[in-house]
């Protein structure tokens, strides 16, 4: 019989058996279609054990239910939060509860970690390490309607559940091969909380402009911080107030007024009156008048031009000779683009790091010293002296 938590006494009893446990498995289902923020339809929770008692929803949508209990166990720092791709459940957690979830351990890193491959997916760690089949019939559903069907309750469910298994794996065998700290490594940008607060000035930074004008930039940096201050105190999505085309057409014509505004091409109806449109004029006008010198400049992508493209084949190669040899992902210790970026003479790089550097930064250095060489034999790749 699954339980459905939707009073506060009923949550904080929970939480208070949880308190006691070493780790707590932890999932949500929400809905972001319509709205800037997340709206959180539900929470999941599973204790290590297999009583029924040991794994719970909680319906944050019930009338009168207080997630403070949750709110306080995700601070207490005696239990392991456990999830599985954190980032969206924890913006939402940081928003509605003002908390980031510590200590956390995120399968997906730990997977990573241990070598299962590129952001593995928790149906692919359910099959490998639970050995269990998994339901994802519910897997697209309108997660705020009530009541909530029996197949929706199994299916939100198994997201922890099977996940206890999947945590206690992953943790062994990081404490087996004396990786823990780098999981801790990996988790440290995730539990920021500077990383989900959106800053509206910095906003434009996401757009495709292209154009070096200064005074069109101004214009779109205003007009983007406003769009962006908009939706989070309406909480409505970017796009409900002004797309992204229509946003660089008005930085591009500049409309004064609102017959202006009306000449647009792409602008929603709702945007060519009222508060937005207002808005979106009083945006214009402040990037008209930023003077010269703060007008933002362009985002310049890395120059590549001196880019030797044979080191940087050579660099692919060692990448994923050390990462079968690590059993981690290779994506984990550097990207395609930070290969590049080495091949250009940027040696500053995540990868030359921490525990990446021990894994792969070390040897492509001396690589790129023409200290070693690489060698075929067999199937493997070998680091040969040179």
């Amino acid at each position: 019989m699954i339980q459905t938590l939707t009073t506060t006494d009923a949550l904080a009893a929970f939480c208070a058996r949880a308190m006691q446990a070493p780790y707590v498995t932890v999932d949500t289902e929400f809905l972001r279609e319509r709205t800037y923020f997340a709206q959180l339809c539900l929470v999941q929770l599973a204790l290590p054990g297999t009583d029924d008692a040991d794994a719970v929803l909680v319906d944050p949508l019930a009338e009168g239910l207080s997630l403070e209990p949750l709110w306080e166990l995700m601070r207490a720092p005696g239990v392991v939060k456990v999830f599985h791709a954190a980032r969206q459940d924890l913006e939402i957690f940081h928003v509605d509860g003002g908390v980031v979830p510590r200590p956390l351990f995120d399968t997906q890193v730990a997977a990573m970690v241990c070598g299962f491959g590129d952001q593995v997916g928790y149906e692919t760690l359910v099959r490998k390490i639970a050995r269990a089949p998994l339901d994802k019939s519910s897997r697209f559903t309108d997660w705020s309607r009530r009541p909530l069907s029996d197949a929706q309750k199994t299916y939100a469910l198994a997201d922890v559940t099977h996940l206890r298994q999947i945590y206690e794996h992953l943790a062994k065998q990081l404490e087996r091969t004396g990786r823990t700290a780098w999981l801790e490594e990996e988790l440290a940008a995730l539990t920021d909380a500077s990383s989900y607060v959106v800053d509206p000035s910095e906003a434009w930074k996401r757009l495709k402009i292209r154009t070096n004008s200064g005074k069109t930039l101004a214009i779109a940096q205003e007009l983007a911080a406003f769009r962006e201050r908009y939706a989070q105190d309406k909480n409505v999505p970017r796009s409900r107030v002004i797309k992204d085309d229509a946003l660089l057409e008005l930085a591009s014509t500049k409309p004064r007024s609102l017959n202006d505004l009306g000449k647009s091409r792409l602008l929603l109806r709702d945007a060519r009156k009222g508060d937005i449109a207002d808005g979106l004029i009083a945006a214009v006008q402040r990037g008209l008048d930023m003077p010269a010198d703060k007008h933002p400049k362009a985002l310049e992508g890395r120059d590549r031009s001196n880019l030797n493209s044979a080191l940087a084949d050579l660099l692919r190669v060692l990448l994923k000779a050390k990462a079968e040899e690590a059993g981690v992902a290779a994506k984990l210790i550097a990207s395609s683009s930070d290969l590049d970026d080495i091949a250009c003479g940027d040696h500053q790089g995540l990868w030359a790091t921490g525990w990446r550097r021990e894994v792969f930064g070390e040897d492509a250095l001396r690589l790129l010293r023409g200290e070693v060489a690489l060698s075929a034999e067999g199937e493997r790749v070998r680091i040969v002296p040179v």
